[in-house]
């Protein structure tokens, strides 16, 4: 009746891949305000809402991840307090829930997403990041729901 079930791999690229989808559809430029030297009024300035794409430039460089690491931990650190952090972050949930990160861990990757949540809520990031953090939980029962079907494998085979 059934057809084959989508293993642990398989249902990980899925979700990598639909990240990367909706990823796309939420790079909608957002309009900022700033203000410019001579001008009495505000000048409302078009921000590009992908921020990712931003973290993900160093790496087509080939720039390694510890580095990247090691450089926003240092400026995550280094961020006065009055400063917002979303965008630091979030690019370090980014990080460390890359593919070809050799080092990934989805578990600090979904508690730098929930920070950018609970911490900005009304960040660009926020929208992006609640994405992120609901594929990184369901990678984590998919994981689970795994282990529990190769222990009863198990079970039943003794």
């Amino acid at each position: 009746m059934g057809g084959k079930r989508l293993g642990k791999r398989e249902y990980i690229f899925l979700c990598i891949a639909g990240l990367i989808f909706f990823s796309h559809l939420s790079c909608a430029p957002t309009m900022e305000r700033a203000v410019v030297p001579g001008k009495s009024k505000p000048v409302i300035i078009e921000k590009e809402g992908c921020l990712h794409l931003d973290v993900l430039e160093p790496l087509a460089r080939h720039e390694d991840f510890e580095t990247l690491l090691k450089q926003k931990q240092d400026a995550l650190t280094a961020l006065p307090k009055n400063r917002p952090a979303d965008e630091l972050l979030f690019s370090l949930g980014l990080l460390y829930a890359h593919p070809e990160n050799p080092k990934k861990n989805y578990k600090k990757s979904l508690a730098f997403f929930k920070r950018v949540i609970n911490e900005y809520p009304r960040s660009v990031c926020a929208a992006e990041a609640k994405i992120w953090a609901g594929v990184l939980e369901d990678i984590e029962k998919a994981a689970k729901v795994d282990l529990e079907i190769e222990q009863k494998k198990k079970e039943l085979g003794k």
